[in-house]
């Protein structure tokens, strides 16, 4: 069985040499299989390629989930400009809410709420939702009801 087998691999062999090394088509067959073996191997190191730029990029968003998820403490806090338009976005998210009567600064994380409102619960709450944004450290309320003084101007 044996001997059977290596008759039937020196032949097979044979014939693959005299495929590849016959005179009048050999060389374009050598150089169509080098072709083919080459673009083989070039597919399999890009496919390769691209596994592991996957692979390093799931990673970093690993990592970045997992820093994230453990250390949200040490997030710097917002400049004050960016502090001011989360406080905007926040309480004027309402429809009963004048947004044209209202105006918003922040100083150094403090919220300054300026402007005229119609009602008194409407302080009370846009005050609440401006503690209520994250990276706010105080608020400073000075709306007040129509025809009232502001809180900051002296009364006369």
């Amino acid at each position: 069985m044996r001997r059977i087998l290596s008759v039937f691999m020196a032949a097979a062999f044979g014939g693959l040499l005299a495929y590849f090394f016959d005179p009048d088509g050999g060389r374009g067959r050598r150089a169509k299989a080098r072709d083919r073996l080459e673009a083989f191997f070039r597919r399999r190191a890009d496919a390769m390629e691209r596994r592991g730029r996957y692979a390093a990029s799931r990673a970093e968003g690993l990592s970045h989930q997992i820093e994230n998820a453990i250390a949200p403490e040490y997030e710097l806090p917002p400049n004050d400009a960016t502090l001011a338009q989360r406080v905007e976005s926040q309480i004027l998210r309402g429809r009963d809410v004048p947004k044209g009567a209202i105006n918003i600064n922040a100083e150094e994380g403090v919220v300054v709420l300026r402007g005229e409102l119609e009602r008194p619960k409407q302080i009370r709450e846009l005050e609440e939702a401006a503690g209520s944004v994250k990276g706010v450290q105080g608020v400073r309320n000075l709306l007040h009801l129509r025809n009232t003084p502001a809180p900051n101007k002296p009364t006369s």
